[in-house]
């Protein structure tokens, strides 16, 4: 079977999902191509575990001082050259299609008829789930960007939909902590969350920011540039995470017990509904904006405890190498059935399931 795969590289998130879905096809001996679109061509980075990836111009979001900025996501975008590339782009030879929102191949998939299969967060918003701002805009972007003949979504929880757990890396977990913080906010003004983290002496704070061109010290602030490497070292180290309201930086950190204070992008409606979601289950502290008494109370709080995630990249791949690709249940209850939550957590979904029909796909809520 031959594969391509397609990535949104807009954010590091669909790529460090892309990363575990190589690792855990190379594992198997598959036979797959990456093609990425959404940023330029030099600012990919630590891109070796996806071989002679192919790249587009694709389209993009444009983001100022935190919030999405509509109008100059409308004109950044050329249309042309992304009709282009999704008519020339030969799908010839190629099974099957993936695709993590990456509007190119999705859209050569469906002018060409060759099977797709969307495997990203967005997907879990063409169910019924928790959501917070969606408007019908919303709705028909996530329905037209990136279309797919079939849709796995994931998510922090299934909501009784046909949704699989979060895509995060495997490895030995180590609980330890060193106290630091570690600070992820590249869609706000570098100078501000520095203006906010000075505010903190008594913490350690490692903050990682495209702004940074080099690695320097600011008090008791560690600015780092981007780095993947050393940024999941400091992920391990520290005991927390402050972030937007992206996807998965967050199951990450879940998964490796890290405490969690999130802003989520004004005007993303996607980032708004996860951080009420993290709130809802407990798992997540919010500001709406660069609020040093909200950094507070978070630095004062208990953490709610770790949510244990199976190795799903590989489940996937096992699934999709069978070609059964329209038999999902068992793939699905057999996740769930391994996903531990902690005990805030399951309070707070028990109540969620007395308020909603919990009939479909009812599954065991495993503690911790």
């Amino acid at each position: 079977m031959k594969i391509l795969y397609g990535v949104q590289g807009t954010g590091n998130g669909h790529i460090s999902r892309a990363r575990e879905m190589a690792r855990a096809f190379s594992v198997l001996g598959a036979d797959v191509d990456f093609l990425f679109s959404g940023r330029p061509d030099n600012r990919y980075f630590d891109m070796d575990c996806f071989g002679q990836f192919q790249t587009r111009r694709g389209l993009t979001f444009v983001t100022e001082n935190g919030e999405v900025s509509r109008w100059k996501t409308l004109t950044s975008n050329h249309l042309a050259t992304f009709w282009r590339d999704a008519r020339n782009l030969d799908l010839t030879g190629y099974d099957v299609v993936l695709n993590d929102f990456e509007p190119v191949s999705a859209w050569a998939a469906k002018k060409q008829q060759v099977h797709s299969i969307g495997i990203s967060h967005q997907n879990a918003f063409l169910h019924d789930i928790p959501t917070q701002g969606q408007t019908w805009f919303d709705g028909l972007v996530l329905r037209s960007f990136a279309p797919t003949a079939q849709q796995l979504g994931v998510h922090w929880f299934h909501f009784n939909q046909m949704i699989l757990p979060p895509i995060v890396p495997m490895g030995e977990v180590s609980l330890a902590s060193d106290q630091s913080v570690l600070v992820y906010l590249p869609f706000e003004n570098l100078q501000a969350v520095l203006g906010l983290l000075t505010r903190f002496t008594q913490v350690r704070f490692y903050c990682y920011h495209p702004e940074a061109s080099h690695d320097s010290e600011y008090g008791n602030i560690s600015i780092r540039k981007l780095n993947r490497e050393a940024f999941h070292h400091r992920l391990h180290r520290c005991c927390g995470v402050i972030a937007n309201g992206g996807f998965e930086l967050p199951s990450e950190a879940m998964h490796l017990g890290k405490r969690l204070l999130l802003k989520p992008l004004h005007g993303q409606y996607e980032q708004i509904s996860n951080v009420m979601t993290l709130e809802m289950m407990g798992l997540a502290s919010s500001m709406s904006y660069l609020d040093p008494a909200a950094v507070r109370n978070w630095l004062d709080s208990d953490p709610a405890g770790r949510v244990k995630i199976p190795d799903v990249a590989t489940a996937i791949a096992h699934w999709v190498l069978s070609g059964n690709w329209h038999n999902c249940d068992e793939l699905w209850q057999q996740l769930w059935e391994r996903v531990e939550y902690p005990e805030i957590v399951q309070e707070a979904m028990i109540e969620w399931y007395t308020n909603h029909d919990a009939t479909r796909y009812r599954t065991s809520i495993t503690t911790i």
